[in-house]
């Protein structure tokens, strides 16, 4: 069934209510093995969430609209929207040009990588007792910045900090000023368009952050359809991950502050990380993820 079909579909199929498209929505995704790593757990929660937002419904109450009789253009609507993810294995995301993360909601594209980061888990907390003074902090640097989402929720734990997000990629950035924008810190978050700190001001930084490509070349060729479809330029990073962690490391040093600190996510490359920085001691922070995610390593380190 194509996207075409879906107004006779919604005629001639037993179709009345959310239910019935709920389920039809779960049986479809489990059955075409769609891969839920952008925010969903599985095919009901990616079915939930799908149905509720195109039909402009709350999020997080999907109970009391469950039996209410669906019109015949709603579930027209559904079913397309079903079969599209079903069919172009795009992330849901990228459907409804919205993504989570925290308590935070983002613009999202194509243009960049669904947000999902560990490191947003931490920066709550402001990354103490590594940052002994959060109140202090006053500039901070967020590299390969993508949706912006990092940035903004940096601006938020940091409140007396100016924030620096870079990208290489021009249309990441036009979605990072649209999330920018969003969150009214045009005066705090300054995007930059550069190859790392290449043209960066001259300024050093109390806190540099960063969720960099960092999939190994293998694990690129195994990635699920949904991965494939963001940006790869925001997912690759050579050989053993690391081609440009071990850029943003070689040049921390000179860019953070005596008491500064560098922070970078690794998602599933520990012992890559571990075997491309030997001489260093890598601080490794817990998050949902275990110990092995993210590190940690002081300007006195570099």
């Amino acid at each position: 069934m194509s996207p075409a079909d879906g107004g006779s579909a919604a005629m001639s199929l037993p179709f009345h209510t959310l239910r019935d498209l709920l389920r039809h929505a779960v049986t479809r995704f489990n059955t075409e093995g769609l891969f839920f790593g952008h925010g969903s757990h599985d095919a009901y929660d990616e079915a939930a969430y799908l149905l509720l937002h195109a039909l402009k419904l709350p999020l997080e109450k999907l109970d009391p609209f469950l039996d209410a009789r669906l019109l015949p253009q709603e579930i027209e609507a559904l079913l397309a929207l079903i079969e599209r993810r079903c069919s172009e294995r795009l992330p849901a995301a990228y459907l409804t040009h919205e993504a989570f993360l925290g308590d935070y909601r983002f613009y999202v594209d194509e243009r960049v990588i669904v947000p999902r980061s560990f490191i947003a888990e931490l920066i709550p907390d402001q990354f103490q007792p590594w940052v002994a003074d959060p109140w202090a902090v006053t500039n901070v640097l967020e590299m390969c910045t993508g949706s912006g989402c990092l940035a903004i929720m940096l601006a938020d734990a940091f409140p007396h900090a100016h924030i620096d997000a870079v990208d290489l990629s021009a249309d990441a950035l036009a979605v990072a000023r649209r999330n920018v924008d969003d969150y009214q810190l045009q005066g705090r978050v300054t995007l930059h368009e550069s190859d790392l700190y290449a043209k960066l001001p001259a300024k050093k930084y109390d806190l540099i952050v960063t969720n960099p490509p960092y999939v190994n070349n293998q694990s690129m060729k195994s990635l699920p359809a949904e991965y494939r479809a963001e940006p790869a330029m925001a997912l690759t990073g050579g050989e053993d991950g690391m081609d440009i962690v071990r850029r943003i490391v070689a040049g921390a040093k000179e860019r953070l502050n005596p008491h500064g600190v560098l922070v970078i996510e690794i998602g599933n490359e520990f012992i890559n990380a571990e075997t491309a920085f030997p001489e260093l001691e890598l601080t490794w922070l817990s998050t949902s993820a275990g110990d092995g995610s993210v590190f940690l390593l002081t300007a006195d380190q570099l």
